[in-house]
């Protein structure tokens, strides 16, 4: 496929098959329909035969080329995968294209220190799994590191030690750098409510912003019903692009929580029924 696609990838070997779909062609037909000289053409349709693309007849004195529609055949099933591979994840391009406009408008509000101070945001979600199960997934480190990332992020330190004065560190790392914030554990009342603060750190270790955490577990006939509440301080005009990213980011990690749960549920209820059998053929 690679090599397909480098061949068609030139304007004139494009123009030749173009030509070739329509009916075979000698070389000299070719170098007159596409104005190169015969030597060009001939380099052209040796890359174009090397990539399966074409065939030659020798005629004689005359060599007449013809396309071979297999490989044309091929590449329109890669590029149409490709089309429906884009287009099932369109929903991320609209996450990019609305967290760019974010960026802009919050760049442009951000003209002082502590621009944002005070300002607030809250999430809900309703969850597929017991309350003690959620609350592990925010105070387990391994759990809360399955989840607590955006999407092209790695996790490499991520704790929330679920007591008064307790570490609060979330770290994570892509292609382009690190992003930590750290905090502490205000209030830890297991497994209903956990009052938590990070500060976002910059490059340089300094606060670019802090965020105060009030997270809410309650027992709903389905699950849980989690509320987030932040809110921000501390607010530096270099905060712009990352309180730009809250709600958006807020969104998807939250996303993750309810898959992982969801998938975390499914399995032990497979497990549960594989025992169950299990003991009833016995």
């Amino acid at each position: 496929m690679e090599r397909i696609a480098a061949a068609l990838g030139d304007g004139a070997r494009w123009r030749i098959v173009e030509l070739l779909v329509e009916r075979p062609r000698s070389v000299g037909e070719l170098a007159e329909l596409t104005g190169l000289r015969q030597p060009q053409t001939t380099k052209h349709l040796q890359t174009l035969a090397r990539a399966g693309l074409v065939t030659v007849f020798p005629l004689g004195q005359r060599r007449v080329y013809a396309v071979e529609t297999a490989p044309l055949a091929a590449l329109e099933r890669r590029l149409r995968e490709l089309v429906e591979t884009a287009g099932a994840q369109a929903g991320e391009r609209d996450v990019i294209a609305r967290y760019r406009a974010a960026i802009e408008a919050e760049t442009a509000a951000a003209d002082r220190e502590r621009w944002a101070d005070g300002r607030t945001f809250s999430f809900e979600r309703g969850l597929p799994a017991p309350r003690d199960l959620v609350w592990r997934h925010w105070t387990d480190a391994d759990l809360l590191a399955s989840w607590w990332a955006p999407p092209s992020m790695t996790v490499s330190e991520c704790v929330l030690e679920a007591r008064p004065g307790g570490r609060a560190v979330l770290e994570y790392r892509d292609a382009e750098g690190r992003y930590r914030s750290e905090g502490r554990v205000h209030t830890a009342t297991e497994p209903e409510h956990l009052v938590f603060g990070l500060s976002v750190l910059d490059a340089e270790g300094a606060v670019s912003f802090a965020g105060h955490y009030d997270l809410s577990l309650a027992e709903v006939p389905d699950g849980t019903r989690l509320r987030l509440d932040l809110r921000i301080t501390d607010t530096t005009v270099e905060a712009a692009p990352y309180i730009a990213g809250i709600g958006t980011g807020w969104e998807q990690v939250l996303d993750n929580l309810a898959d992982h749960l969801a998938d975390t549920v499914g399995a032990a209820r497979t497990a549960t029924k594989g025992t169950t059998n299990a003991r009833t053929k016995g």
